[in-house]
């Protein structure tokens, strides 16, 4: 028996070094090639040298560079880009030396048993990819984010005394963060390296309101009406202009509304004449003069429907078209504002009109109020400041005779109440705001500008007793034609 095996051992001794040396001449020949059988993804890499490997599966990846990758955004648009854009490299190009070195590296039996293996199965060494996160990212936000569109909630309109319901639109928002990371996940993991496309992470956002609910808008909540009769030109038209901005607005339930930001810019281009404002205690002509009275208007119809005041100023001198305590100013330089919050369960329309210098606010909704149930409010005046002097300004600017008067505001300080009656009962009197008014003296604008020292000198001696009707008398004798 041990005569058999030592025989079996010689056999396959010789064999083996009869193979080896059969293979010394062609190994010496493959010492720098690949071996047959060895692959790098798809290409075969038999009887190449190192640098025509690099090459031909550099190419390769150059290849699949210009595939076309297609995103599928908002609305089913597509943005078609290449595997390039999205940052595709080659991520292992060191596999090409382990490739290499199959069969030709270890002891005699590891390196026979590698090139015996060859000869029955391919060895194949994946070509791996990567991408660029941040590359995917710029694509989504400069390609993909503008077909994003923000929902259009349903709007109600009154048009020939009826309202009228336009349908809202979807909205669309593209989740970039996750979009960016499914795309990336897709191409490391499930792409077949050929033309693909990959769906977005697409938001969808629903408008606001319905047929149903708008079509409950139909209750006068609160309406409210002021003149504006003694008004010139541009003061009025600034007024019907502010009121034109507000009209229509619809607001749904917890909305704010902010009327400097519904009517600003003052500007020209947005249809604002130079009219007399309040600005420091002083009347002078600014940009849109006449605005605080759409506003105060606006305030008072907001009081009767009871909806929830959220920011109110008074003006800095009274003013004569509401009672002391019911008005609302807004200035762009104080930062003054008129806000509120539709506090009901449905949404509310403000239509705004003037008609024969009059402006009225009307505000719709669904009443959830008591019929029983009244609501007035009453202005208390609780100080009045008369004016204790006059101020007379010289100005050599004009000529002796040139009389500019402005007339006083009395200060006040008033508080408004909130009076609550169930079945003609009074059942509650609430405090609504308290305002102070500043005192502002009458003030005139007197010409000194003369060639006549007399004239000269009487005028500002008339000037020095502090009195503008005095000033008007000097001024008016000194002008006067001489008597014949």
């Amino acid at each position: 028996m041990k005569k058999v095996l030592t025989t079996v051992l010689i056999f396959w001794c010789a064999v083996l070094c009869l193979s080896f040396s059969m293979g010394t001449v062609s190994a010496a020949r493959e010492d720098n090639t690949y071996k047959k059988g060895i692959f790098a993804g798809d290409i075969s890499l038999e009887g190449m040298t190192k640098e025509e490997a690099k090459q031909a599966v550099t190419q390769y990846v150059e290849s699949l560079k210009e595939s076309h990758i297609t995103l599928v955004c908002a609305e089913d648009n597509r943005v078609a880009v290449y595997a390039k854009d999205l940052g595709l490299a080659w991520s292992n190009p060191e596999v090409l030396e382990e490739a290499f070195n199959l069969g030709k590296q270890g002891n005699i039996v590891k390196r026979y048993k590698a090139c015996m293996d060859l000869q029955y199965e391919n060895k194949v060494y994946p070509v791996e990819l990567t991408f660029d996160k941040n590359a995917i990212t710029s694509v989504l936000e400069e390609k993909c984010s503008v077909y994003d569109q923000d929902a259009v909630d349903y709007t109600l309109t009154k048009k020939d005394g009826n309202f009228v319901i336009e349908d809202g639109q979807d909205g669309y928002c593209l989740d970039v963060a996750v979009s960016a990371d499914n795309i990336y996940q897709f191409l490391l993991n499930d792409w077949n390296r050929e033309n693909a496309e990959i769906n977005l992470e697409i938001a969808v956002t629903k408008p606001r309101g319905s047929k149903e609910e708008l079509s409950k808008v139909q209750d006068l909540l609160g309406t409210y009406t002021t003149s504006y009769s003694t008004s010139g030109s541009n003061r009025s038209a600034n007024v019907a202009n502010g009121c034109r901005l507000i009209d229509g607005t619809l607001l749904y339930p917890g909305d704010e509304f902010s009327t400097y930001q519904t009517v600003a810019p003052f500007t020209q281009n947005n249809g604002y004449y130079m009219a007399g404002s309040y600005i420091n205690g002083k009347v002078v002509d600014s940009l849109g003069g006449g605005i605080c009275q759409v506003s105060t208007t606006l305030y008072n119809a907001v009081l009767l429907s009871e909806l929830d005041v959220t920011e109110r100023h008074n003006h800095s001198m009274i003013v004569t078209y509401v009672s002391p305590s019911a008005d609302a100013a807004i200035a762009e330089s104080a930062g003054k504002d008129f806000k509120f919050v539709n506090n009901t369960d449905y949404p509310i329309y403000i239509e705004g009109y003037t008609q024969n210098k009059k402006i009225t606010f009307n505000i719709y909704g669904v009443e959830y109020r008591d019929s029983n149930r009244t609501v007035t409010y009453e202005s208390e005046v609780l100080q009045t400041i008369q004016p204790d002097h006059e101020n007379i300004y010289p100005d050599a600017g004009y000529p002796v005779g040139y009389v500019s008067v402005t007339g006083a505001h009395v200060g006040y300080k008033a508080r408004l109440w909130k009076v609550v009656k169930e079945n003609g009962v009074e059942v509650s009197r609430e405090e609504v705001n308290s305002s102070s008014y500043k005192v502002s003296p009458r003030s005139a604008v007197v010409g000194i500008s003369t060639s006549d020292p007399n004239a000269y000198n009487e005028i500002m001696a008339a000037i020095g007793t502090g009195s503008i009707d005095h000033v008007r008398n000097v001024a008016a004798m000194l002008t006067a034609p001489p008597a014949e």
